[in-house]
């Protein structure tokens, strides 16, 4: 952004310059830009379908997003799909921002997050404050996901029934 100048005195402006179009892009990724567009078309599609997608369409959608994905990527996410399918049944699988996720009542409790869709170094499985998992005055709400082991397993089992509580 550049300074204005005042028309009457010609001197700067100490009025904030209004940020162009380009200024405004240019402080986002590439990835980031397309996790948006994923968002809206997801937005799109379900104002096509109704305020709420059936069971049935969001697993689709969440596995074919899922087909996708390079590996390990893909098995991770695959790994976590089947997971909270079978121990928290009342959450719904849908897509948020291009990613997997699992709502209750409309709103995101969990994601999966894969590594490429942002170039890092592993995975993350994320909460949102609709799940319970407060812990005092601190607790985390995000958790990288490297390898799926029977220790990992059981990790993510106690923290999504916590979530759901």
């Amino acid at each position: 952004m550049t300074a204005k100048t005042s028309v009457k005195t010609g001197k700067p402006s100490t009025r904030p310059a209004v940020a162009s179009k380009t200024d405004v892009a240019e402080g986002f990724t590439d990835a980031e830009r397309a996790a948006m567009k994923e968002r809206a078309q997801e937005l799109k599609g379900n104002s096509r379908r109704g305020s709420r997608a059936t069971r049935g369409d969001g697993a689709s959608e969440v596995l074919a997003k899922l087909a996708e994905m390079p590996e390990p990527d893909r098995v991770l996410g695959e790994r976590l799909h089947a997971l909270m399918m079978a121990c928290a049944p009342d959450l719904q699988p849908k897509l948020w921002y291009g990613m997997p996720a699992y709502v209750r009542e409309g709103k995101v409790v969990c994601f999966f997050q894969g590594a490429h869709k942002f170039k890092t170094r592993y995975a993350t499985l994320g909460f949102s404050n609709e799940a319970r998992l407060d812990d005092g005055a601190l607790w985390p709400t995000a958790f990288a996901l490297m390898d799926w082991t029977p220790d990992t397993e059981a990790r993510i089992t106690a923290l999504v029934q916590r979530a759901v509580g």
